[in-house]
């Protein structure tokens, strides 16, 4: 029980990488009966869900480890990013190319504030609004995602949802360069 959470997190970047490929293979147009866009759907939602449950379960279990502590955000990145370039790779079109891009930025600026302060003692902690922000790319992205799969699903929505999710993206990552920025003053 105490490796099913890094299992999990595995799991999720595995699925990730099904999931770009599927979503690659239907920008090449090899996707005639739809059948890659709903494995694609169905590999992210799994995907997604894991990420809940890795976590819950290392708590609940007290089987957090170190591997755990460097699978788990890399494969929620993997997998949020996967899911976007996969996106654009399947023609997911221009209205969603500049949210999409805000998504990459910030997960990536994030990244290396982190391996900055890493490198000098100092901690990011995961704040309560990047938790919601995770939260509503990965519906945000289910729903882009799910378009074909979902008809009842107002038009505007999906697009809708990856704006809030990019909004939100931007805020927090601009909470996390004015903390790195007070952390590495205080160091001097």
């Amino acid at each position: 029980m105490k490796a099913l959470p890094n299992i999990l997190s595995v799991g999720r970047i595995l699925l990730t990488l099904a999931m770009f490929a599927a979503l690659v293979a239907i920008g090449a147009g090899r996707d005639p009966g739809g059948q890659l866009a709903a494995f694609a759907f169905w590999a992210f939602v799994i995907a997604a869900v894991t990420d809940f449950l890795d976590g819950w379960l290392a708590r609940r279990f007290d089987a957090i480890t170190v591997w755990g502590t460097i699978l788990d955000p890399i494969g929620d990145k993997i997998l949020v990013c996967g899911a976007v370039i996969g996106l654009l790779a399947a023609g997911a079109g221009p209205a969603f190319a500049l949210p999409a891009g805000l998504i990459l930025f910030r997960e990536f600026a994030v990244s290396a504030l982190r391996e900055v302060g890493a490198a000098r003692g100092l901690k990011l902690p995961v704040t309560g609004l990047a938790k919601w922000k995770t939260a509503v790319q990965l519906v945000a992205l289910a729903t882009m995602l799910g378009t074909a799969l979902l008809p009842f699903l107002p038009p505007f929505l999906p697009l809708g949802l990856v704006w809030v999710a990019a909004l939100l993206t931007v805020w927090t990552g601009i909470e996390y360069l004015v903390q790195t920025r007070r952390g590495l003053a205080s160091l001097t």
